[in-house]
């Protein structure tokens, strides 16, 4: 059964690493059409938003691993309730939670990013030049969504082996 949920899961990280391959025009580099920014933009929000989907569907995995059939569980602490804080699993999730470069704060901070509308840019003038600064927020490259990917895809295999071995 558990089998089940880990095909979705990988179905989701496929669909993830789909979008971020789909090739951009070769004039993209050069000057983008609105269009085209338009495109990535639409592109990079979809692979953050199946990111994820596949990160609560890995919750629902490991809560199915354990037998608990019915359980959706939507947090790492929810998931800690109904199969035990001292299980295998809930150690290496609680770890990611509190690694600040693991993939999973990676997809905390991208979903915060994606939850609130953007920050409002000052104008720059011969005033405020000093106080603009770069935009802070979470690295949305395709580069960094394709490592979180890989780093999530390889934790779905080792649960799927580890409970595949039973």
């Amino acid at each position: 059964m558990a089998s089940q949920w880990y095909s979705l899961v990988s179905q989701k990280l496929f669909l993830a690493s789909t979008l971020l391959d789909t090739p951009a025009p070769a004039s993209i580099a050069a000057s983008p059409s609105p269009i085209q920014k338009l495109q990535q933009e639409a592109t990079t929000q979809g692979c953050i938003e199946l990111l994820l989907r596949a990160r609560l569907l890995l919750l629902v995995m490991v809560a199915r691993l354990y037998q608990r059939r019915s359980e959706t569980p939507s947090s790492v602490a929810e998931l800690a309730n109904l199969i035990g804080d001292q299980t295998a699993e809930i150690q290496m999730l609680f770890a990611l939670e509190r690694n600040s470069g693991s993939w999973w704060k990676h997809l905390d901070q991208l979903e915060a990013a994606q939850n609130n509308p953007p920050a409002m840019r000052k104008t720059v003038s011969a005033e405020n030049i000093i106080a603009v600064s770069a935009e802070a927020g979470p690295e949305r490259s395709a580069q960094s969504l394709r490592e979180t990917l890989k780093a999530m895809k390889q934790f779905a295999d080792n649960l799927e082996e580890q409970h595949g071995e039973w």
